[in-house]
């Protein structure tokens, strides 16, 4: 899967989606009394927060080494998607359940319904456009990948949390306008507060997803398998080289990787010699492959036989 030139669009998209969602939510809550509508509200406000602090994670991702962190800050990227993945667990579906099991257990009927139609309507519109945009946006950046497989090995966490997040989003709008349709037509608002346990469920699992694969990144993933299949051709073709073993790399975001090859130099040839190849692998790694940020070529006599599978 391609890395993207990290763009803020798409989240600046989903955010003004989500307050403008959340405005009209708690406005239809508050004259409906809706349970469901209420957590709605609760989950746009979380989605919001989430889409400022991955931007704040891009942002501070792309401060430059110093002296403390020499490698870069490229996993605070990492650690605010793993925040926001908790947000979405601890915020969304936590209040929603909660919310669901008192309006269960203490229900109360909901009034103006049509209100909350068309709250949700609203809601359900500006959410697909964004999860259009991020739709398109994924789309372009997995290539030939599948969805699921896309979103396994992607390294931007924004790009995945906020096609998931409106998906989810999505989700709980069908989830609540069902619930409000059950309620009046039965009279029954224990739909109502179902719905909010459906939504929760539904964010609960979401939430499951994304700190599952935030929590990878963070503690730090290999670079896709064909760039390091490049890398060992690359110093594999140099002349004066026998053999590659070891083919370390780690992405400290989408567009930092940091890689270690263990290099079989030709016994025969000067100490002047291997510093020129280390030198040509290093800028033509560096041309062909600007992520990679890092290239450390560590000489090691039989250093294929140590390769690993």
């Amino acid at each position: 899967m391609s890395s993207p030139t990290a763009s803020n669009r798409t989240l600046v998209i989903a955010l003004l989606a989500n307050l403008g969602i959340a405005a009209s939510k708690f406005v239809a809550a508050f004259v409906t009394g809706s349970s469901a509508m209420l957590t709605e509200g609760v989950h746009s406000v979380v989605d919001s927060t989430n889409q400022l602090l991955l931007m704040w994670g891009r942002r501070q991702s792309r401060k430059p080494p110093d002296k403390y962190h020499p490698f870069g800050y490229g996993r605070e990227l990492y650690f605010w998607s793993f925040v926001v993945a908790v947000l979405v667990f601890s915020l969304g579906a936590g209040v929603s359940i909660y919310e669901g099991i008192i309006h269960i257990a203490e229900p109360e009927p909901a009034v103006s319904p049509l209100i909350a139609y068309g709250v949700l309507l609203v809601a359900f519109l500006l959410e697909g456009w964004s999860t259009l945009e991020a739709f398109k946006e994924f789309r372009e950046a997995k290539g030939s990948l599948g969805w699921f497989e896309a979103i396994r090995r992607s390294k931007d966490p924004p790009a995945f949390i906020v096609l998931l997040e409106n998906g989810a989003a999505m989700a709980g709008i069908i989830a609540a306008a069902v619930g409000l349709v059950l309620a009046q037509v039965t009279g029954n608002p224990f739909y109502d507060g179902a719905a909010s346990v459906v939504i929760g469920t539904i964010l609960g699992v979401t939430a499951f997803v994304l700190a599952y694969e935030s929590k990878g990144l963070l503690i730090g993933e290999a670079a896709d398998p064909d760039l390091v299949r490049a890398l060992r051709k690359l110093a594999c073709d140099k002349e004066g080289i026998v053999g590659v073993g070891h083919v370390l790399t780690v992405h400290s975001s989408p567009d930092q990787i940091t890689a270690m090859l263990n290099v079989d130099f030709r016994d025969t040839i000067s100490a002047g010699e291997v510093e020129r190849i280390v030198c040509e692998v290093e800028l033509e790694a560096q041309e062909r492959w600007p992520e990679v940020r890092r290239l450390f070529i560590r000489p090691m006599q039989g250093a294929a036989k140590e390769r690993r599978p």
